[in-house]
C-alpha cells in the first residue's frame, strides 16, 4: 500500500507539472490602432525627436515590449488600445517588421487600423513644406532604367515602366513580366473620412510649424504658388522608392510615374520609402486574416521640397539642412491623432464598421 501510496503521488504531482507546463498563454491584446513611424533618431522621449517620439509622449505609450523581428522596441498605451512602433528605414525592412508585427501572438490585430505617420519631400506643384497629405494611391518604383547620357535625346528621362519602351509610356500589356503590384490602391472612403475630419486643422500660424524659416523658405519658389502657400491638409498620393532621389527632372518622373501606374487616378504629392513595403506586408496579412488591408491609412508630411527652388542647384537643395523637420514631425501628430482618437472613442461603432462605409 504504501508503495502505491507513494506511486499516485508521484504520478499526481507529474499531472500537476505537465498541466503547468501546458497552461494556456494569455490572450492576444486586442489593438484598436497601430502606430507606424519610420525611424526615431534617440531615445523615445525627452531629446530631437524623430517620427515616434511625438507619438509615445503625448499619447503615453508608457509599455515597452520587446520585438525580436523589428528594430524598435514596440510601445503601447495602458490598456494596449494604441500600439506603437518603429518600422525601420526603407522598403525591405519596413515590410519584413510589418510582417513580424502581424504574425505576432501576443496581438489580435485583426480589426486593427493601422497608421503609417511620416514625413517626405512634397512636389511644390502640389504643396508647401508643413502641409499633411492622406494618400489614396500608394505606388512604387519598379522600373527599368538606363544612364539619362545613353537615353535617346527626345527622352525626358532614363527611367521608363516595365513593359513600356520608352520614358513616360504606358507599359503593353504584352510586354509586362512579373506579378509584383505597381501601386496599391487604400480605401478611399475611409481617406475621404479622416480627411474631412483634419481637414480643417490649424497648420498655418501655428508657431512650431508656421515658422519664419519656414516661411522665407517657401518664398524662394517663385512661380509655384502652391510651394508659397502656408501649410494645409489635402489628398495627395505617395510614390515609394528606396532611392533619394531631388530634382526638377526626377520631380518631372515621380508625376508622370504615378499618373501611369494609377490610370490616371492619382496624383504625386510626397516622396517617401517604406510606404509600398508596409502595403506589400498588410496585403499579405490579410490574405491571411492577420489584418485588415481596408483599415491601412498613410499620412505624409512635408519636411522639404522634392526639387530645387527656381534658380538654384538640384545638388546643393538635396544637402542642404532640412528647415521643416520639426514643423513635419509636429504636423504628423496634429494631423494624425484626432483620427485615432475618434476611432478609439467610438471603438463601438468602428470596431466592426470602418468609417466612410
Amino acid at each position: 500500500m504504501r508503495k502505491f501510496a507513494a506511486l499516485l503521488v508521484s504520478f499526481s504531482c507529474l499531472s500537476l507539472a505537465g498541466a503547468a507546463q501546458t497552461a494556456a498563454p494569455p490572450a492576444p491584446i486586442p489593438v484598436k490602432v497601430v502606430i507606424v513611424a519610420t525611424f526615431e533618431q534617440g531615445a523615445d522621449t525627452g531629446d530631437k525627436p524623430g517620427e515616434f517620439q511625438f507619438w509615445v509622449e503625448r499619447e503615453h505609450l508608457d509599455r515597452v515590449l520587446p520585438f525580436p523581428g523589428g528594430v524598435h522596441p514596440l510601445r503601447t498605451n495602458a490598456d494596449g488600445s494604441i500600439l506603437g512602433m518603429v518600422s525601420g528605414m526603407t522598403i525591405g525592412p519596413a515590410a519584413a517588421s510589418i510582417m513580424a508585427l502581424g504574425l505576432d501572438p501576443r496581438f489580435d490585430l485583426t480589426h486593427a487600423y493601422w497608421l503609417l505617420a511620416g514625413i517626405a519631400g512634397v512636389d511644390p506643384d502640389v504643396a508647401s513644406v508643413g502641409s499633411a497629405a492622406w494618400a489614396k494611391w500608394v505606388i512604387t518604383d519598379i522600373r527599368q532604367e538606363i544612364d539619362p547620357r545613353e537615353a535617346p535625346k527626345d527622352w525626358p528621362y532614363g527611367i521608363f515602366a516595365i513593359g513600356s519602351t520608352r520614358a513616360g509610356a504606358v507599359p503593353e500589356p504584352n510586354r509586362v513580366w512579373g506579378s509584383e503590384p505597381r501601386s496599391y490602391p487604400l480605401n478611399a472612403r475611409l481617406v475621404d473620412w479622416a480627411f474631412n475630419l483634419t481637414r480643417d486643422t490649424p497648420l498655418a500660424k501655428v508657431p512650431v510649424i508656421d515658422t519664419p524659416e519656414v516661411a522665407a523658405f517657401r518664398a524662394t519658389y517663385t512661380g509655384l504658388p502652391n510651394a508659397q502657400k502656408p501649410p494645409f491638409v489635402l489628398i495627395g498620393d505617395v510614390l515609394a522608392s528606396d532611392s533619394y532621389w531631388h530634382g526638377t527632372i526626377l520631380r518631372h518622373w515621380a508625376e508622370d510615374w504615378v499618373r501611369i501606374h494609377t490610370h490616371g487616378q492619382g496624383r504625386f504629392t510626397m516622396t517617401a520609402m517604406e510606404d509600398s513595403g508596409v502595403a506589400e506586408a498588410l496585403t499579405r496579412l490579410d490574405r491571411m486574416h492577420r489584418a485588415d488591408f481596408r483599415r491601412f491609412l498613410v499620412l505624409r508630411t512635408a519636411s522639404n521640397y522634392c526639387e530645387q527652388a527656381p534658380g538654384h542647384d538640384a545638388a546643393e537643395s538635396l544637402t542642404a539642412p532640412y528647415i521643416g523637420g520639426i514643423p513635419a514631425l509636429e504636423a504628423a501628430y496634429r494631423v494624425g491623432s484626432p483620427v485615432v482618437h475618434t476611432l478609439i472613442a467610438h471603438w463601438d461603432q468602428y470596431r466592426d464598421h470602418i468609417p466612410g462605409d
